[in-house]
């Protein structure tokens, strides 16, 4: 699924999104051709002509329904809604070209936030201005967490034996998903000697420094490695983002996300509405998300049951479930906040979760377009986010084995099961959704082996 290239987050994918950006594969024709060719589309491949982004010709309309169309059919993550939104945005509606479409997608990865989420915000921007970009994350979001609330609100409604199992089954695809989550990026944020022992001094701070300190510890030290050593394979750039606001505009935007970060605690902590402080947890788990929505879990688990609003066995549940719906993996914040302890909680805290939980990628997002062509073609730059990339992939593997691990797997039956969803993942290439009903059902056999015996 991945392949390895030597840049920082903003290329260390460009490799891997050829194929699903560029339209090309060595000249055996392309994994992107293949799958517009399933859904009934021609592929066009893209010409010499510049760049462009025909912004502001839409309606907010047209950007809702395209974008709800994504959220009810976009299975398989990140990378594959990419592949979708090409598709359906580049290849059929024509929005952008594909060089543009490739530029969007560096900045998106570049930056921490769902990368698949913040390219459809800045489609529907350019497409609708703000209001298209607010129709475009509505859409292409809703779908998912609302099926997520209604697992909150459903699960508990379900015999104990089968809602059980169907629980302890959702936490063993969650093991699974998370390895392979690993396996990925470990194959493409370390290729090198270099990165892979950055990512293991990240495993060793985030064990030896608990909580979300330990976390922004490992990523500002990855970076600092990065600086020193990973200045090799620093590429130029040949395309730029056409479109962009002033830099005043920018530079306010990336205030106001630096603000938040470091006011929202003081307010929470002084204030006595709950709902700041699960608006302070949400949006600083947004903020420190590099490589993928994956990379939320820690940071969430951390937050949210390290505070105690949310029990283990109920978060990997959720976990689990996320990966049976379309959309981003961040909506998965809907859920924990129907299901938070105090007060938001249900519907409110859905919404205050979810809400804050984007915000971070998007105020950067638009926030740093203005620089993004002159700051991305700096060596420092490309071989921080090396550094910081490699960091991530160490705390991702901690996370997968405290709390994923040990928090879902007590016995060889469940090891079993975890093993078998990881190979249908992996070997098999089955949907992540096929995957979740296969644990599902597995966990509910073993619980009803558990209660017969």
């Amino acid at each position: 699924m991945t392949a390895v290239s030597d840049t920082g987050l903003s290329q260390c994918f460009y490799k891997q999104n050829s194929d699903i950006i560029a339209g090309h594969d060595g000249g055996s024709g392309s994994a992107m051709n293949e799958f517009s060719a399933r859904r009934g589309h021609s592929v066009t491949e893209p010409g010499p002509k510049p760049s462009t982004m025909q912004t502001g010709n839409g309606s907010v309309g047209e950007v809702f329904t395209a974008f709800l169309r994504l959220g009810l059919t976009s299975f398989g993550g990140p990378i594959a809604h990419l592949g979708y939104f090409r598709d359906e945005l580049v290849t059929r509606r024509k929005w952008i070209d594909d060089k543009a479409y490739a530029d969007l997608v560096a900045l998106c990865q570049f930056l921490p936030g769902p990368a698949s989420s913040q390219a459809g915000f800045a489609l529907g921007l350019f497409r609708a201005g703000a209001p298209g970009a607010l129709a475009a994350w509505a859409a292409f979001t809703l779908p998912s967490a609302i099926l997520l609330v209604c697992f909150a609100y459903g699960a508990a409604f379900l015999p104990e034996m089968i809602g059980d199992g169907v629980i302890a089954g959702l936490k063993l695809v969650a093991v699974a998903i998370v390895a392979q989550a690993v396996w990925g990026m470990a194959k493409t944020l370390t290729p090198d000697r270099t990165r892979a022992s950055i990512a293991l001094g990240a495993v060793l701070i985030v064990i030896f420094v608990s909580g979300s300190s330990g976390q922004v510890i490992a990523i500002l030290a990855g970076a600092a490695c990065g600086m020193l050593f990973c200045r090799d394979g620093s590429q130029a750039i040949s395309h730029h983002i056409e479109y962009k606001p002033s830099r005043t505009i920018g530079l306010a935007l990336i205030a106001l996300f630096f603000a938040l970060l470091v006011i929202l605690p003081i307010l929470a902590a002084s204030a006595s509405f709950q709902g700041l402080a699960v608006f302070d947890a949400f949006y600083r788990a947004g903020s420190l998300v590099f490589g993928g929505g994956h990379v939320v879990l820690p940071l969430l688990e951390t937050e949210i049951v390290g505070s105690g609003w949310v029990s283990r066995n109920d978060f990997l549940a959720g976990y689990g479930a996320a990966q049976a719906v379309p959309g981003p993996l961040f909506t998965f914040a809907a859920y924990l906040g129907a299901i938070l302890g105090p007060q938001p909680h249900g519907v409110a805290g859905a919404a205050i979760a979810l809400f804050a939980i984007f915000l971070p990628g998007f105020l950067l997002l638009v926030g740093i377009l203005p620089f993004w062509d002159n700051f991305r073609e700096r060596p420092g730059a490309q071989a921080l986010m090396r550094g910081a990339n490699a960091a991530v992939v160490g705390i991702l593997g901690a996370a997968l084995y405290d709390p994923v691990f040990t928090g879902s797997v007590t016995g060889p039956s469940d090891f079993a099961l975890a093993l078998c969803c990881f190979v249908l993942l992996t070997a098999w290439k089955t949907p992540p959704w096929i995957v979740v009903l296969v644990a599902a059902s597995g966990g509910v056999a073993l619980n009803a082996l558990a209660y017969s015996s």
